[in-house]
């Protein structure tokens, strides 16, 4: 088994990103991962979620909000908050003219 450069023990690695939107205060944000996979002294496969070089919790289990710390939390595919913010900064305010 062969392991891969600055991941030790990992046999392989996948980045991957999700987007992330409360649905109780409304929070979203954007998140990349390393996700390395590897086996355990027993020859069973587990992963790692990797940020900034850091073992962090799936986000896939129980994601949390960092602004107000709620679990409820809708995942999406990458790039749709920063495209509702995009769309929100293009919009006209409503109003009469």
């Amino acid at each position: 088994m062969s392991e891969i450069a600055g991941h030790p023990g990992a046999t392989a690695v996948v980045n991957e990103s999700y987007s992330f939107a409360c649905m109780r205060c409304g929070h979203g944000w954007e998140q990349s991962y390393e996700i390395e996979h590897h086996i355990d002294g027993d020859g069973r496969e587990f992963v790692q979620y990797v940020v900034d070089g850091r073992v962090v919790p799936s986000p896939l289990s129980k994601p949390t909000c960092a602004n107000c710390d709620h679990h409820v939390v809708r995942i999406m595919r990458p790039g749709r908050v920063a495209s509702a913010r995009d769309a929100a900064h293009r919009t006209p305010p409503a109003g009469p003219h």
